[in-house]
Parts: C-alpha cells; sequence; structure tokens
C-alpha cells in the first residue's frame, strides 16, 4: 500500500493551515532552514511574504528556487507535503492585499489585524513558487 498522497489530496493539505519550514540553498555553506508562514493555491503556486533586505529575502534572491515542507504530526496519522521549484514571480508586497489575508490566514481578524497594523515598516516581498517536485506521507492511509 502506497503512502503517498494522490494530486488533489497533496494540493488540499498543502492549502490548508500549517506553518511551513522553508530551506533556501546557501553558497558554501549549509541551507538557511526556518518556519515561514506560507498560501498555496494549485493555479497560482506556493507564496510567501519577507522583508527584501533581511535573511531569508537575500538568500531568496540569491537561490532563485526553494523547498518548503508542512507536516502535521499526530500520531497515528502523521502526513508532510514536501515541494521544491524556482520562484517564478517576485514583487512589492501589499499590505491589504498580501500582509493582512496571511496574518488573517495564521492569526485570525482580530489579532491579525493587530499584527499588521503594529509590523515595522519594511520593503517586503512576496516571493511566489511553482512547485516541481513533490514529496508526500499519509500514514493515516495504514487504516489506524
Amino acid at each position: 500500500m502506497s503512502l503517498a498522497m494522490s494530486r488533489s489530496e497533496r494540493e488540499a493539505f498543502l492549502a490548508d493551515l500549517h506553518v511551513g519550514v522553508i530551506s533556501i540553498e546557501e553558497p558554501g555553506g549549509p541551507p538557511l532552514t526556518v518556519p515561514i508562514w506560507y498560501d498555496y493555491a494549485p493555479e497560482t503556486g506556493l507564496w510567501i511574504l519577507t522583508e527584501e533586505n533581511s535573511l531569508k529575502g537575500r538568500a531568496l534572491a540569491a537561490a532563485g528556487r526553494f523547498t518548503l515542507c508542512a507536516q502535521v504530526e499526530e500520531p497515528p496519522h502523521y502526513q508532510y507535503v514536501s515541494v521544491s521549484g524556482p520562484i517564478v514571480s517576485v514583487r512589492d508586497a501589499d499590505r491589504e492585499q498580501d500582509s493582512r489575508p496571511m496574518a488573517h490566514r495564521y492569526f485570525g481578524p482580530e489579532l491579525g489585524d493587530f499584527y499588521t497594523d503594529s509590523e515595522k515598516p519594511g520593503k517586503v516581498k512576496a516571493f511566489t513558487m511553482q512547485p516541481e517536485r513533490w514529496r508526500t506521507v499519509n500514514y493515516g492511509k495504514l487504516g489506524a
């Protein structure tokens, strides 16, 4: 029995609410690997927000690609989706169209608004990745 997710299962999982762990290649050293908020839709890809001059922002601009892993840690139904691919779009993020919806996704409307309204000014970029490589596991398929 395969524990791999189907295309529709993996896309639904990735679109669901998880904190992702992003890994970005860095020349001459190990990858930068840190937790990050993200959003995903099959028609647009996976997108993240980060300040242009942050360590993540500089690493993303240099690497031109990244990997993100999202998981559910509830035994016996452990699941994960890992996606890797090129960055296909980089643009200035808009507070109302990007930052606030992302904060609402993770914090809900009230705390999301507080978070967005208290953000320090900075040049935030939206990086969109088009997944090329998928790795998935769903131990819930074991029927436990």
